[in-house]
């Protein structure tokens, strides 16, 4: 079966790229993304020695490598964005209009556009800004992204967990029970927010310190905003929905640890790295993007040093602490934090979902039904099935069982009303019992339809997602480093068994495939995503079996079934005839 396909590219010729229209489908992934990490490594390398200027020069050659620039406009074309467009209106659907744009990714003639200025909700009620930049702007900030990131990976706080590569809420959860987990860890908790983060960041402090190029980034934080058709010019901040501005952020508010331990009187010993670290007030931050929880067993250390010393550290870079969200609290009361309950119930740490996540979750879930009034089952369910196993598996690596048990039977009781008020009046219960419900797998009253092909599907069940304790990503680990690969391989291969949980032969087709793509041979991970491709196509009489799937990259899939070439080498590595 397909494990890999070392001739496929050798029909497409030596060389890495092809001109023409076609030229875009016959691209060498894997060599583009090995020249880029090849870079990468090596300013991780001169970022960990000090070597700020040949960080510099190896920053100029990534950005003005034809490799990061190609990677640059896949991330913004190949993105959930694709299709909405800035001020000017462009999308680059085609592959001639994604070869065309490489070449406008020059730093000198560089001028940034305003970005479309629009709202989403927030669960308080209130309004987020979102900015979003043209295609031009988006793929100029991923390939400068391209440069920082390793920089940003090498001198990021160890705990800190928010919209950096390999981390994700799990790991900053599990960070919260390691350190409040055993009986005599620290009992106070500093609860901090920062108030408008991404629009009140300093300009000036972000160009004195950020190691970016300062006529791009200041092209990038000047170019203000258009609102109702309004010109709004930008002096503080940094666009939500920009490719960039999360690593800027997390760039701005590097260095709080460092902080925070001055303030309580961490001391450091030894002369290698990483030095033994004294605390004698068992003081901890965690942090997630803008939020964080700084740990202490002194609430007058917390209130009279830590505290100053954090809303000094973002004074100097434009920002304040959000009065409404910040407070003080003891273990014994516990705290909501990444939509988790933290809490001590006689002297034993439980973490649970949090009931502002629980009635949300729950509210959404009376949408869809509401929405699906006069629908069909079989369409209500398939809407049900991803928001329900999404929520259960965000929550699954905490003390989450009965709770999953009390939600699904809150869902239950919300699709019998369903059937009931579209029959009452001309069907009765044992009826409306027989056509809507079912025994299945020894459960009775379970939700079901038929689908147009006459297979079965029942409502998914929170409770059938089992409870795995997260392992939580070393706090030193850098992806871009190459003497680190190896644990993020195994890491990213025991994340993907987690995720597939329930997947049975998409579990088996990832193990046979060893976890690569077949196509470009890189790893298959969450982060990626992935495809099922049908070997012999559906129109063919190609069936839904573990023989006739393979797991690709979704480029993969576009690159499959849109160049004959690779397709055919596919099929004939899988033994597979084509059409």
């Amino acid at each position: 079966m397909v494990n890999s396909l070392p001739a496929l590219y050798s029909m497409l010729g030596h060389h890495a790229f092809v001109s023409g229209g076609t030229a875009w489908q016959m691209i060498r992934w894997d060599r583009v993304m090995r020249s880029v990490k090849s870079l990468q490594n090596r300013i991780v390398k001169a970022t960990q020695a000090g070597k700020w200027r040949k960080v510099n020069a190896l920053q100029r050659i990534l950005s003005r490598s034809y490799a990061a620039k190609l990677l640059a406009v896949r991330r913004v074309t190949e993105n959930s964005g694709q299709r909405t467009a800035g001020i000017d209106g462009q999308r680059w659907n085609t592959p001639q209009a994604k070869f065309e744009a490489i070449a406008q990714l020059q730093n000198r003639a560089y001028r940034a556009k305003p970005v479309r200025r629009i709202y989403i909700p927030k669960p308080n009620g209130k309004k987020r800004p979102l900015g979003i930049p043209t295609m031009g702007d988006r793929a100029m900030q991923a390939l400068h992204l391209l440069t920082l990131d390793p920089i940003s990976e090498t001198l990021a706080d160890a705990n800190s967990y928010g919209f950096r590569p390999y981390r994700c809420c799990a790991d900053a959860i599990a960070r919260c029970f390691d350190m409040l987990a055993k009986k005599d860890a620290p009992q106070w908790i500093l609860e901090g927010d920062i108030k408008g983060c991404f629009d009140n960041i300093s300009h000036q402090w972000m160009q004195e310190n950020i190691p970016l190029s300062q006529k791009v980034l200041g092209q990038w934080l000047k170019a203000g905003y258009f609102e109702k058709q309004t010109f709004f010019p930008s002096e503080a901040g940094t666009p939500q929905g920009a490719i960039i501005s999360p690593c800027l952020a997390n760039m701005v508010l590097d260095g709080l640890q460092q902080v925070i331990d001055q303030a309580s009187g961490v001391k450091y010993w030894g002369r290698q790295e990483p030095k033994r670290r004294i605390n004698p007030h068992h003081v901890h931050l965690i942090r997630y993007a803008d939020d964080f929880v700084v740990i202490c067993s002194d609430r007058a250390i917390l209130e009279q040093r830590i505290k100053p010393a954090i809303e000094a550290f973002l004074a100097q870079r434009g920002l304040e602490l959000s009065e409404e969200k910040t407070c003080l609290t003891h273990i014994n009361e516990g705290f909501d934090f990444l939509s988790q309950n933290i809490r001590k119930y006689k002297n034993k740490l439980l973490i649970k979902p949090s009931r502002k996540s629980i009635h949300r979750f729950l509210q959404k879930v009376k949408e869809i039904i509401k929405k699906h009034t006069a629908s069909k089952t079989i369409d209500l369910l398939r809407e049900l099935a991803p928001a329900i196993r999404g929520w259960a598996m965000y929550h699954r690596h905490v003390v989450s069982k009965a709770t999953f048990s009390k939600v699904d039977h809150q869902i239950w009781q919300m699709l019998w009303r369903w059937p009931y008020r579209r029959h009452a009046h001309r069907k009765n219960l044992k009826w409306i019992k027989t056509r809507y419900f079912m025994r299945y797998k020894g459960r009775d009253w379970t939700f079901f339809a038929n689908d147009e092909h006459g297979n079965l599907n029942t409502i998914f069940r929170a409770s059938d997602i089992p409870i795995r304790r997260h392992v939580k990503i070393k706090g030193r680990a850098n992806p871009y480093d190459a003497s680190q690969e190896m644990y993020f391989e195994q890491r990213s291969d025991q994340l993907m068994q987690h995720k597939l949980v329930g997947k049975r032969m998409i579990t088996f087709i990832y193990r046979r495939q060893q976890g690569l793509c077949p196509v470009c041979q890189q790893k298959i991970t969450e982060q990626t995503g992935w495809n099922a491709h049908h070997l012999t196509p559906k129109y063919l009489g190609g069936q839904w079996s573990a023989e006739n799937l393979v797991l690709l990259h979704p480029v993969c899939h576009v690159q499959v079934h849109q160049n004959p070439v690779v397709a055919a080498a596919l099929a004939s590595k899988a033994g597979v005839k084509c059409a």
